[in-house]
């Protein structure tokens, strides 16, 4: 019988899935966006993840921190995490090798940490691996050079955030009971709001002071020039008043003035620094109108890459979050090469090594472009507007640094008559340096040849008046910029600080300046009060210090937060029992409901003060209340000025009488009529930032000093 071969269907071959592949080297990151790109980097034997951010967290229910037991914190799994912890642990059970791949600075390592409990890997093992940039080279030589844990600067990080919730959770439930629900309070938080109000009160206090200026127009041949005056016989000399303006007036006769002296002298600015976090917030705040929150998105999205055509997908910046200014050997060289190329050698500053501020997190590098190639020319049809703004600012800002100096020739000359002195200042750009590429205020004012002895003719001379200006509110960029200086926060911490405080309405952002709001006033009082440490600049900059030693290895973490919460107790025991219950009551409106007829009352809510019927819950009628600005109307002198908003949201400025007044200004009144016209003076904006008091009338130049 012969034999027959059974035919069967050939077994299909398992291809392995996206989900599980046995044998891979897994690399877990924070961000999915950055998975896809470092995947195609590293080749076909990685397989890269993302946790998304934290996995573990403590408790949002309560403090989660034993105090009794060296602040011992109590992690649990994020809610919502469980698929992707099981996912995770799945990945790395069947991964021939895993590595950890999070951010490079301490939220970073603390994931990185994180992650290890979760997978049982051994703090021992070389798998933690950090790049400060998204590009090939970058990942594929971090990879050759992995090592263990910084637990160092995971404790670090812990520290930071147990006293965080040390400080809020311990403080906002207090302030619940004595004031309102839903208060808060924070290590850098409270500071930033103590500044705010702080400012306020300076303002509120401010008392305008007079003084004046001569400035004249004087010619040397048929060259004009402008010299102010400076003094007189010698000593300079304030005008304080319109007096001392016509004393001076009264000593010059005649068009003449002697040359006495002229000054020459070369003057060097060097190229600024490249990026850290918190001057690029306020860069991108001053030059290209953005918000702190956004700068760190677009910032964000620079970082984890953009898709540049035939390119593929690239990283464009370093990392955002840095506050050193140490720029890498190979970006200096590449940075040289485009410099000289395109500008010369003279332009180049071959070799420069950049110097770090002292207690500068010096884990990377400053913020700058992945590759200067990438001109922002080159890639502006891959970016969206808000991308390449921000884009640009890195790019000219980096390639600025790596330039050599501007050298200025600068003139000062004394003219006088009758032992009245007035000044002229000059200068030209002799090499523009690092100003070929980076727009800067200063343009050349170039002054006649001059000699001393030699007569100059005066064309006109204009006396005006001024008034000291109060000091400005804090901005975003002014009050981070506050805040580094005094060495409270870190660069991750400025963005959220500045939020909460508005979302908490301490404080509300009017005009892009913060002006405290009357609960703000209230918490930072009971702050200062109740916890004075809290709210003082120099106990928290010590604090810092003592959170950058623990990551240098140099201090324990639970010495630094027991250093910090045995006074703290005590203040909290102290404010549990001494501070007062402060009431907010509702203001009658001095008004009735017009539904039910029952009187308006003035609320305060979360996004501030409101009319509402006093008749809720029968009664759901509320109104908002229009702001005065404490201005009398300047056209019926009766009626107080406010802020009133077009239907587009635009704002502007009414009469409270309309419709029997229709005074309206676009400008802002401040309640002072202009001395040369009589007209009421208004408060400007002016480019590049800042204010400026002008006079309303069209046909009036009168105007007094900007402020910023």
């Amino acid at each position: 019988m012969p034999t027959t071969t059974k035919t069967t269907k050939p077994k299909k071959k398992k291809t392995a899935t996206k989900k599980t592949v046995k044998g891979k080297n897994l690399v877990i990151v924070e961000s999915p966006a950055k998975a896809k790109t470092i995947e195609k980097y590293l080749g076909r034997n990685f397989k890269v993840v993302a946790s998304v951010g934290h996995i573990r967290d403590l408790k949002k229910s309560s403090m989660s921190v034993d105090i009794e037991n060296d602040y011992e914190p109590q992690y649990i799994n994020i809610r919502g995490k469980a698929p992707l912890i099981n996912s995770l642990k799945k990945e790395a059970k069947a991964a021939k090798a895993v590595y950890l791949a999070s951010d490079p600075d301490r939220e970073g390592e603390a994931i990185a940490w994180h992650l290890a409990h979760i997978l049982n890997l051994p703090l021992d093992e070389k798998n933690r691996v950090v790049f400060n940039e998204i590009t090939k080279d970058a990942v594929k030589n971090a990879f050759k050079e992995p090592r263990t844990i910084d637990v160092d600067l995971v404790d670090a990080q812990q520290a930071r955030r147990i006293l965080d919730r040390l400080v809020g959770y311990s403080i906002s439930p207090i302030l619940w009971k004595k004031v309102k629900k839903g208060l808060s309070a924070g290590r850098v938080q409270s500071i930033a709001l103590k500044l705010i109000v702080d400012r306020e009160n300076e303002i509120n206090a401010f008392v305008p002071k007079e003084y004046w200026s001569i400035n004249g127009d004087f010619k040397k041949g048929t060259k004009k020039f402008s010299a102010a005056f400076w003094g007189l016989d010698g000593k300079k000399r304030a005008l304080d008043t319109n007096e001392d303006v016509i004393q001076v007036m009264e000593r010059l006769d005649g068009p003449d003035y002697q040359v006495d002296k002229v000054e020459k002298k070369k003057r060097t600015r060097n190229a600024p620094l490249p990026y850290t976090t918190s001057s690029l917030q306020q860069d991108a705040a001053n030059k290209i109108n953005f918000r702190t929150r956004k700068t760190m998105m677009v910032a964000q999205q620079l970082y984890e890459g953009i898709t540049l055509g035939a390119q593929g997908h690239q990283g464009l910046i370093t990392y955002m979050r840095t506050d050193s200014t140490r720029i890498s050997p190979v970006a200096q060289a590449a940075a040289g090469d485009y410099i000289v190329g395109q500008f010369g050698e003279n332009y180049s500053k071959h070799g420069s090594k950049v110097v770090n501020k002292a207690g500068a997190q010096d884990a990377h590098e400053a913020i700058r472009p992945s590759n200067v190639l990438n001109t922002p020319d080159l890639i502006a049809k891959y970016l969206d507007k808000d991308q390449l703004k921000l884009y640009t600012l890195i790019w000219n800002r980096f390639v600025a640094s790596q330039m050599t100096a501007a050298i200025f020739d600068t003139v000062k000359v004394n003219l006088s008559q009758n032992g009245v002195i007035f000044v002229a200042n000059g200068s030209q750009i002799k090499f523009d340096g690092y100003l070929k590429i980076y727009n800067d205020s200063d343009k050349n004012n170039m002054l006649p040849e001059m000699a001393e002895g030699d007569v100059v003719k005066k064309v006109n001379l204009k006396p005006e008046q001024h008034f000291t200006q109060p000091p400005a509110r804090y901005s975003e960029a002014t009050l981070i910029k506050t805040l580094e200086e005094n060495g409270v926060g870190r660069p991750s911490t400025y963005a959220p600080t500045l939020e909460t405080v508005q979302k908490r309405y301490y404080a509300r952002l009017v005009t892009k300046r913060f002006e405290p709001t009357e609960l703000g006033e209230i918490v930072n009082k009971l702050t200062v009060e109740f916890f004075p440490n809290i709210v003082n600049t120099e106990f928290t900059a010590e604090m810092e210090k003592s959170l950058d030693e623990v990551e240098e290895g140099k201090r324990k973490w639970v010495s630094v937060v027991d250093q910090f919460y045995k006074p703290f107790a005590v203040e909290l025991a102290k404010a549990e029992v001494d501070m007062e219950k402060i009431t907010i009551k509702d203001e009658p409106a001095g008004f009735d409901c017009d539904l039910c007829g029952h009187p308006m009352v003035i609320k305060l809510g979360r996004f501030g003060k409101f009319y509402a019927c006093s008749n809720f819950p029968e009664c759901h009628n509320t109104k908002a209340i229009v702001k005065e600005i404490g201005v009398i109307c300047p056209t019926c002198h009766k009626g107080q000025v406010i802020e009133r908003k077009t239907k587009k949201n635009r704002l502007f400025y009414g009469c409270d009488r309309y419709p029997e007044c229709e005074f309206t200004s676009w400008d802002k009144p401040i309640g002072r009529d202009c001395p040369k016209s009589g007209h009421f003076l208004v408060e400007k904006k002016v480019r590049g930032g800042g204010k400026q008091v002008v006079c309303s009338s069209e046909d009036c130049d009168y105007q007094e000093e900007k402020q910023k």
